[in-house]
């Protein structure tokens, strides 16, 4: 399949896939006139706002590949999503990235005040955990699911490269910096919405080594894509501001690397993760059409 049918492929999947994780991420958050409305209200603000649900496809996707109905993955699907809103509520803090708009539309602390809005993305990631532990249907797979997605959040994983990426404005540019950032910020819930379809898929070490794989390299390439993104695209095309990576000093793939670098990386980790899962699965096409995508942002 050529580039361009994959990308047709996938987006025809994904849009899809989030109608079925938009439908079953409004039944599990609380309503809006629920007490205290003013958190609810913060809550379903961020996490029902348009966005991709690349976090939730890969994963569903995965487990479909393992032979998983979707109806069994959505919990641990809509996890991901809760996880993926609380983190971009924390990042456009003032205190963090200091952002003023999000998916075209202003940022969570901007509508409902810096005090609901921590609150809000503190309330997503314990319903993140809740939704697993309630909602999933085979209970002896929730300890590894609860600990892949712990790991993923927490020091190790998302918060980790939150800390590394502050840390590293005040430094000169460094690629092996931007590469363990990545690796933490972005890769570590990707590779985690891998590693729990391969728990729902009660799957061999071979394929769960092979899905990892998969998970990281399309963490890795996606991230290096939105840093390109932001030096390239428009406000109205990203539904958010662009060209903020360099006037904060981030450390980012192309202020070590270049343009042009930034995008031949980003194509050879889309690659890679395509050859990481060639053989261990049966299925592929799906997952192969969702890596391309994501380097066909740029194209």
């Amino acid at each position: 399949m050529d580039s361009a049918a994959s990308e047709v492929l996938a987006r025809d999947l994904l849009q899809g896939i989030r109608r079925d994780v938009d439908a079953a991420l409004d039944a599990y958050l609380p309503a809006g006139e629920e007490v205290p409305g003013s958190i609810h209200e913060a809550m379903r603000y961020s996490v029902l706002a348009p966005g991709k649900r690349i976090r939730p496809a890969l994963l569903l996707l995965a487990a479909e590949a393992l032979g998983v109905p979707r109806e069994e993955a959505l919990p641990a699907a809509c996890s991901l999503e809760f996880i993926h809103a609380f983190s971009l509520i924390h990042d456009d803090l003032p205190a963090m990235d200091d952002d003023d708009l999000r998916r075209g539309r202003p940022t969570n602390h901007k509508r409902f005040g810096e005090a609901v809005a921590i609150l809000a993305g503190d309330a997503l990631c314990a319903l993140a955990f809740e939704v697993i532990a309630r909602e999933t249907r085979a209970a002896a797979l929730v300890p590894r699911l609860v600990a892949i997605l712990g790991e993923a959040v927490g020091t190790r994983g998302m918060i980790g490269g939150q800390v590394l990426d502050l840390q590293g404005e005040e430094m000169a540019p460094d690629l092996e910096l931007v590469r363990e950032i990545h690796h933490r910020k972005t890769a570590a819930l990707i590779r985690a919405a891998c590693r729990m379809a391969a728990v729902l898929g009660e799957a061999d070490p071979v394929v769960t080594k092979a899905l990892d794989s998969y998970g990281e390299a399309v963490g890795m390439a996606f991230q290096a894509v939105d840093d390109l993104l932001d030096e390239t695209s428009t406000e109205e095309a990203m539904g958010k501001k662009t060209h903020k990576d360099r006037s904060r000093g981030k450390q980012t793939f192309p202020a070590c690397a270049g343009l042009e670098s930034t995008r031949a990386a980003a194509q050879e980790l889309v690659e890679q993760a395509i050859r990481a899962i060639r053989g261990p699965l049966e299925r592929t096409e799906a997952l192969e059409s969702l890596a391309l995508y994501v380097v066909a942002r740029i194209s």
